[in-house]
């Protein structure tokens, strides 16, 4: 079964929630024409990233469901389709770095960023308090984590163990991440037989500047689709799920065969779950 994607590298307005969520909605409209099931957005496309404080943050985080996912169920239901966007979440006194997944009943999932880096708004949200997780939508499973998550495999490969077929990466790039986008979308996943697909953004904030390299990659680690550097761009690619749950290649019958989740040695493992000392 083939399911088309779409990845939305886009200019985020900052501060903005009303200009953002109208430009995302233009932007579904654009990619359910083409027969999209799914639309990824970056990382805080609803909010923008570079705030200075918690309280500079605050007004502008919505609960999950909330307003933007009610307005985004609206479309999706019209549309049958499904997307995934950033935003800040709020939840009482606390503020996380989150992605929605929305389709046409609603919220399907969410996912809180937990890995922090000091930059921008991850300088003061919390850090994400659920596990990974896989979730049913368009045809698909699909995992969600976001921009500096990326950056440790362990995630992209609980969710594969979780039967990701695709898992998808909203980011906030900034310039010194070229290799992340170069390679590590490509690697993980390759590492992983999945789909995987990050969606950065372009623009600037702040005096912050955001490179683009949006890619599609499939699970052998090839480039489906790429986007510039420099302006906004939408990519599309062909989801086939039965090659990301075929977990066995078979390159030469009898002599050369391999399966990523097969062979892990995990008893070999233990290093990577202790806390760390420093």
């Amino acid at each position: 079964m083939s399911i088309t994607i779409a990845l939305a590298q886009i200019d985020i307005a900052f501060a903005d929630r009303a200009r953002n969520l109208e430009r995302m909605i233009e932007v579904l409209d654009k990619t359910s024409a083409k027969g999209t099931k799914l639309t990824v957005f970056p990382e805080a496309a609803l909010t923008g990233y570079c705030f200075d404080s918690l309280d500079d943050a605050r007004p502008h985080a919505e609960t999950i469901p909330g307003p933007s996912t009610e307005r985004m169920r609206q479309v999706c239901q019209k549309l049958d389709a499904f997307v995934v966007y950033g935003l800040l979440e709020a939840d009482g006194p606390r503020i996380f770095n989150a992605c929605a997944l929305v389709g046409p009943d609603g919220v399907v999932g969410s996912y809180r960023k937990i890995h922090l880096p000091y930059l921008g708004v991850d300088r003061f949200t919390t850090p994400g308090d659920r596990p990974f997780a896989v979730h049913e939508a368009a045809g698909m499973r699909i995992g969600i984590h976001i921009c500096y998550d990326g950056g440790f495999p362990e995630s992209a490969r609980v969710m594969t163990l979780l039967g990701a077929d695709l898992v998808v990466l909203p980011t906030n790039w900034p310039p010194g991440s070229e290799c992340m986008a170069g390679f590590a979308v490509n690697t993980r996943a390759m590492e992983n037989n999945i789909y995987y697909a990050a969606c950065n953004r372009v623009g600037e904030e702040r005096g912050f500047r955001f490179i683009g390299m949006s890619k599609i990659c499939d699970p052998r680690g090839g480039a489906l689709a790429e986007a510039a550097h420099d302006r906004e761009e939408i990519l599309y690619a062909e989801i086939d799920v039965e090659k990301a749950r075929q977990k066995k290649i078979i390159r030469v019958p009898k002599l050369h065969e391999i399966d990523r989740v097969r062979d892990r040695r995990p008893e070999m493992y233990d290093q990577i779950v202790r806390p760390s000392s420093g």
